[in-house]
């Protein structure tokens, strides 16, 4: 290849070179030699306080300078541009030119500021943003007066952001709701509410909470007796030791579940996120509160209120104040033979603890005894349990036909009569018997409804016993709470 024909390659390469490089380096300038011709570029001058003059006033303070480097004439007042003009017909610079119009400053002229480091009082804040201030430099780069119509995407971008983040919130809180094993979790479920607590909807539950609520502030825990009991101390005076961990209402969910569906602590603790100690703990102390608080209020009812709300299915048996029966709680077997002979039921083969439960003609309960052995006989029972205290003359008492308490209390029995020596029963006794059945099968119901409670389905280990009888009763007193009338209509 000849040293012409390289020669013109290269200067045609610079030629194009230059044509696609030079472009104005100042900030929201688009000028470009691509695209126009009739503006001229300048490079940079080679003296350092003029060169800093130029990046102090293009804004470009820390800016590496190349040879592409240019500022186009659009920048520079017209008195800094003087003949005679380059061979491509550009104009010249004069001597110590520095660029002052720009888009910030409307391109007219300013003073330029002699540092970097130079302070300016703001100007007032302009009236509309469409015409602002001529004199809007600051002491940073890139400053300029934002657009409406950015401002306008800036506030809904920030509405946007706002509404998403309380979205997200919600659904961490519901998330939360969801993964934590508490009252507020199912309080969207009736169905679920009746299996975990046994009363039938979450309002009816609240509605026992706030019969209850007031007096939970009082109640007295059992690490706070038992550190009160170690000290000597009063347990109203003494404090109480470690920090709640559930909520009150929480801790009686967790009661209620214990209770009706029979979890164990190590179960109800995983649910829970708490230790099982804890669990016991909790368990323990609202067995003793709903214990003391549910049996200070008189279950018994009066001679006029059972009258006023005798059932009419009951007009032959007028005087019926209370219908009794037992029941049997099924229990580990000790290991002491005479326990074992004691607590065995020979109706049950099986190691039992045996209550006795009444009922008002209307459905209440009225009388819980406490537990007993299961060998007791049920008139044994009904001796220990100082229900034929409460009996008078003017009452009756309706029992099965094992109950032989004619000569234990004041008052009438209605039992069924016995076969006895009898072949046959007269025609009498039998309509007798049945009506008395048909009655008195009432209170069976209302048993089966608090052996419901998976607490009591199963054989009750002797680790329970200690407060296995406190918990019968709190059954027991929660079924006036729990549940609806025991039939919707009487059968005739």
């Amino acid at each position: 290849m000849s040293v012409r024909r390289k020669v013109f390659k290269s200067e045609h390469f610079q030629k194009q070179q230059n044509q696609y490089t030079e472009h104005c380096c100042v900030p929201f300038c688009t000028a470009s030699a691509k695209f126009n011709g009739t503006i001229s570029f300048h490079s940079f001058p080679a003296q350092n306080d003029l060169r800093t003059q130029w990046l102090i006033n293009i804004r470009r303070d820390h800016f590496t300078i190349s040879a592409h480097t240019k500022v186009c004439s659009r920048h520079f007042i017209p008195d800094h541009l003087v003949d005679p003009k380059t061979p491509e017909g550009r104009r010249r610079l004069a001597k110590d030119a520095v660029p002052l119009l720009f888009q910030w400053n409307d391109y007219s002229t300013q003073a330029p500021r002699l540092s970097v480091w130079e302070r300016r009082e703001r100007p007032a804040e302009p009236t509309c943003l469409d015409d602002p201030p001529a004199d809007l430099t600051m002491d940073h780069d890139y400053c300029s007066a934002p657009e409406p119509s950015s401002l306008d995407m800036s506030c809904a971008e920030n509405e946007d952001l706002s509404r998403e983040v309380e979205e997200l919130r919600n659904q961490l809180q519901e998330l939360r709701v969801q993964t934590t094993f508490g009252l507020q979790r199912f309080a969207g479920s009736d169905e679920d509410i009746r299996f975990y607590t046994r009363f039938p909807s979450y309002d009816h539950l609240m509605s026992f909470w706030w019969l209850i609520e007031p007096s939970v502030h009082k109640m007295v825990r059992v690490s706070r007796a038992k550190a009160a009991a170690k000290k000597n101390e009063d347990v109203t005076h003494s404090r109480q030791s470690g920090r709640q961990v559930l909520q009150p209402v929480d801790e009686f969910f967790l009661f209620l579940v214990h209770l009706s569906v029979g979890l164990k602590e190590r179960d109800l603790g995983h649910r829970f996120n708490i230790h099982p100690s804890t669990v016991s703990r909790i368990i323990s102390t609202w067995t003793n509160y709903l214990y003391t608080l549910l049996g200070s209020v008189c279950i018994w009812l009066s001679q006029e209120e059972v009258k006023n709300n005798l059932p009419a299915e009951y007009k032959d048996y007028p005087d019926t104040q209370v219908i009794l029966d037992c029941t049997e709680l099924r229990c580990q077997t000790p290991s002491s033979p005479l326990l074992q002979s004691e607590m065995y039921s020979t109706y049950k083969s099986h190691c039992t603890m045996k209550g006795l439960v009444g009922i008002a003609p209307h459905g209440p309960v009225t009388f819980v005894s406490s537990l007993y052995a299961g060998s007791v006989s049920d008139k044994e029972l009904f001796k220990q349990s100082g229900l034929a205290n409460l009996l008078t003359e003017g009452m009756a008492v309706m029992v099965d036909k094992g109950f032989l308490i004619t000569d234990c209390v004041k008052c009438k029995v209605y039992c069924p009569p016995f076969l006895s020596k009898q072949n046959q029963m007269p025609a009498y006794q039998v309509t007798e018997t049945q009506s008395i059945a048909r009655l008195r099968v009432h209170v069976e119901r209302v048993i089966r409804r608090i052996k419901q409670n998976k607490l009591f389905d199963g054989v009750i280990s002797l680790t329970h016993t200690v407060n296995i009888s406190q918990l019968f009763t709190v059954a027991c007193l929660l079924s006036n709470y729990q549940n609806k009338a025991l039939v919707k209509a009487w059968v005739k």
